[in-house]
C-alpha cells in the first residue's frame, strides 16, 4: 500500500523526535546523526521502539545529516544517509508490521547570499533518498522555502516521491525569517511538488493549535502537525523537555480536530506520547471524498478544545489553581510557578484582578502571558469595581483577540478606605456582567464562544438567597463555580445544599495556610473566608515553615475528603504563590490513594 493509499482511508501517526529521544537514553553520545556507523544497534532501536508505540511511519536518524552540522564532505554526508535509511527500513521489517519509512531532511542554513548551495543541498540530500528507493521525504524545520521549492521540482522529475514540508513557527506563528504561518500555506497552495504541508518544532500544542485553529487548512493538500511536548527546562546545565504525554496527547485530539491528516511529535516527544496518541485519536481520514471533490472534515472532534471544567474522565476531579499577578514588573517568580502547575496537572491557572483592591498586575495580561509562555489554559478574574462599562467590553474584547476564552466574572472587594482619592465603579455587578458578556457571545464571539463562571459566599447568613444568586447566574449563562477555601463543616454543609439546590458544577476551594500568622491574617482581614479557632488553634507560633506547611497540607486534604462526595473539583489558593504546595496534596493524595479513594 502506498502511503498515498492509506491516507484515503486513515489519518497517519508517525514517530516523535529521534534526537532528544536518544539523547534521553543516551546522554554520554554526541548527536545521533554521526553515530549512524558507529552505534547502529542504538539507532535502530529507536526506530523500533517508535514503531512498538503505535507510529506507522518512522524517518530515517538523518535530521541533522548535512555538510554544515556534521563538518563533512558530499561523499561522507551521502554515506550517512544510506546507512540511516538501511537502519529504519530493518527497524520496519523487523517489526512484522506494514510500516512506512520516509527520509527525513533538516534545514539547511547558510549565508543568506547563498540559496543556491542550500538548494544544491536539498537536492543532493534528497536524490540520495530516492537513489535508495525511498518513497516519501520530509523536509522539516524550515524557515523559508525559496531555497527548497526549486530542489523539489527536480526531485519530482526524478521520481513521483511523496513531499512533506513542514515548517516552525514561534508562539505567534511566524518562521524566524518573519514568514507567517497564513501566509506559508496560501503560497504552497499551487505549488503541485508538495503533497503535504504544515508545521512542526518551536512550540508546544497549545500554541500550535492557537495558531492553526485560525488558518484555513482547505488548501488541497494534506495537512500535517507536529508540535514540540513543549518548552524545555534547564536541569543540571542540560536543557530537558518534561514529561507530559498526556496533556500532549489530548492537545494533539484539539490539533486534529482541525483537519490534520498526517500527526507526529518533534523536540520531547518519546514513544510514550506516541503510544497516548494512539490510544486517544480516532484515525478516520481527515480528507474524505464526496462526488469526486476533496473536501476537508474531520470525524467524531470537536472544532475547539473541550472546557478545562469537562474533563473527558467524568471519575476525575478538576484541578484550578490561583495565583496573584505580581505587585511589580517581575514576573519569573510567578511564571516559574505556572510550569511547575502546569506539570503537576492542574486544569487552569487563574489569575486574581487586584484582589482586595490593590494594585497588582492586570488580570487578563497575566494571563495573556502564562498561556503564551507556558502553554496552559488561563482564566483571568473579572471584577466590576474598576471600570466602566466602555473599559469592560473593551477589555474583553481584547482578551478575546489573544485567545483567551474562560473568565470568572465577580462583583469584587471594593477600594479600601484608606485610598481616598481613588474611587469604585460598579456599572455592573457580576450578574448583570454575566449577562453582557453572553450577550457578547450572540452578537461578535458565534460559535466560538467564550465561557465564564462566578463565585458563591457561604458566608451569607441566609444560605437560601445564596443558593437563588447562584441560579441566577447559571441564567445569566455562568457554567461553572469556586468558593472561597473552606475550612468549616458548617460552610461545607452550606456548598453541598447550594449544589443539591442548583445542580451547579462547583470547585471548592482549598486554601494550605501555611503558619500561624497566616491564619490569623485570612481570618481577621480577608473577607468572606472563615477560619475557625479550631483550625488556627492547630498551627503554633514557633513552627518551622515546612512544620507550617505541614499542618496546612493535613487540613486540606481533610476538606477535599469531606467534599469529595459532591465536588466537581477544587479551586486551589496558594499563599504567598506557593505553587509547589499543590505538587505536595496530589502526592499525599496518590499515595493514599486506595484508602481515600480519591482520585485526581
Amino acid at each position: 500500500m502506498t502511503i498515498r493509499e492509506y491516507l484515503k482511508q486513515n489519518r497517519l501517526l508517525c514517530d516523535g523526535a529521534f534526537g532528544t529521544y536518544f539523547s534521553q537514553i543516551h546522554p554520554e553520545l554526541p548527536i545521533a546523526e554521526k553515530l549512524n556507523f558507529e552505534k547502529p544497534e542504538f539507532v535502530k532501536a529507536v526506530s523500533a521502539n517508535y514503531i512498538k508505540g503505535g507510529a506507522k511511519l518512522v524517518r530515517a536518524n538523518t535530521f541533522a545529516a548535512n555538510r554544515a552540522r556534521l563538518q563533512c564532505g558530499w561523499d561522507e554526508l551521502t554515506d550517512t544517509i544510506r546507512q540511516a535509511y538501511s537502519l529504519a527500513k530493518e527497524a520496519a521489517a523487523e517489526s512484522g508490521g506494514e510500516i512506512f519509512v520516509a527520509g527525513e531532511v533538516g534545514p539547511v542554513i547558510y549565508s543568506k547570499n547563498a540559496i543556491s548551495g542550500v538548494t544544491r543541498e536539498y537536492e543532493t540530500i534528497g536524490r540520495t533518498f530516492i537513489e535508495e528507493g525511498a518513497e516519501i521525504i520530509f523536509f522539516e524545520t524550515l524557515s523559508e522555502y525559496d531555497s527548497l521549492l526549486p530542489a523539489l521540482k527536480n526531485l519530482k522529475k526524478l521520481k513521483d516521491v511523496f513531499i512533506i514540508a513542514m515548517f516552525s513557527l514561534n508562539r505567534y506563528g511566524y518562521t524566524d525569517t518573519g514568514i507567517s504561518a497564513k501566509k506559508i500555506l496560501q503560497n504552497l497552495k499551487d505549488f503541485d511538488e508538495i503533497d503535504a504541508a504544515g508545521f512542526n518544532c518551536g512550540i508546544g500544542p497549545q500554541h500550535l493549535y492557537q495558531t492553526m485553529r485560525r488558518l484555513n487548512l482547505n488548501i488541497g493538500k494534506y495537512i500535517c502537525a507536529f508540535p514540540n511536548s513543549g518548552y524545555p527546562e534547564l536541569v543540571q546545565n542540560r536543557m530537558v523537555f518534561m514529561e507530559n504525554s498526556n496533556y500532549y496527547a489530548e492537545s494533539m485530539r484539539d490539533i486534529v480536530g482541525l483537519g490534520v491528516d498526517i500527526l507526529g511529535g518533534c523536540c520531547g516527544t518519546d514513544p510514550n506520547y506516541i503510544r497516548k496518541m494512539a490510544a486517544k485519536i480516532p484515525m478516520e481520514p481527515a480528507l474524505v471524498k464526496s462526488d469526486g471533490e476533496s473536501r476537508r472534515g474531520f470525524v467524531s472532534l470537536a472544532g475547539a478544545p473541550k472546557p478545562f471544567f469537562e474533563k473527558e474522565d467524568k471519575s476525575q476531579k478538576i484541578i484550578a489553581v490561583e495565583l496573584d499577578p505580581p505587585v511589580g514588573s517581575d514576573t519569573a517568580s510567578i511564571m516559574d510557578s505556572a510550569n511547575l502547575l502546569k506539570n503537576c496537572g492542574a486544569d487552569v491557572i487563574t489569575f486574581a484582578d487586584s484582589p482586595s483592591g490593590r494594585t497588582r498586575a492586570d488580570s487578563i495580561l497575566m494571563s495573556v502571558k502564562a498561556a503564551h509562555e507556558v502553554g496552559i489554559t488561563v482564566m483571568p478574574h473579572i471584577c466590576c469595581r474598576d471600570k466602566n462599562a466602555i473599559a469592560m467590553r473593551s477589555q474583553i474584547l481584547g482578551a478575546y483577540m489573544n485567545g483567551i476564552r474562560d473568565f470568572l466574572i465577580i462583583t469584587g472587594d471594593p477600594v479600601p478606605r484608606a485610598l481616598k482619592n481613588i474611587k469604585n465603579v460598579f456599572n455592573y455587578n457580576s450578574i448583570s456582567l454575566m449577562k453582557m458578556v453572553s450577550e457578547m457571545n450572540e452578537e461578535q464571539f458565534g460559535g466560538d464562544r467564550v465561557r465564564f463562571g462566578g463565585a458563591i459566599n457561604y458566608h451569607r447568613r441566609n444560605i437560601s438567597v445564596e443558593a437563588e444568586r447562584v441560579r441566577k447566574k447559571i441564567e445569566a449563562g455562568a457554567e461553572f463555580f469556586l468558593t472561597q477555601p473552606l475550612f468549616a463543616d458548617e460552610d461545607i454543609i452550606s456548598i453541598n445544599y447550594i449544589k443539591n439546590q442548583s445542580k451547579a458544577l462547583i470547585l471548592c476551594g482549598i486554601m494550605p495556610l501555611v503558619s500561624y500568622k497566616n491564619a490569623q491574617f485570612i481570618q481577621n482581614e480577608i473577607t468572606g473566608i472563615n477560619v475557625p479557632e479550631a483550625v488556627i488553634a492547630r498551627f503554633a507560633p514557633d513552627m518551622t515553615r515546612r512544620e507550617g506547611e505541614s499542618v496546612g497540607l493535613d487540613i486540606a486534604l481533610e476538606v477535599i475528603r469531606n467534599t469529595y462526595d459532591f465536588a466537581d473539583g477544587y479551586y486551589f489558593i496558594m499563599p504567598f504563590n506557593r505553587a509547589y504546595l499543590l505538587r505536595e496534596i496530589l502526592r499525599d493524595i496518590r499515595s493514599k490513594n486506595q484508602q481515600t479513594e480519591i482520585s485526581f
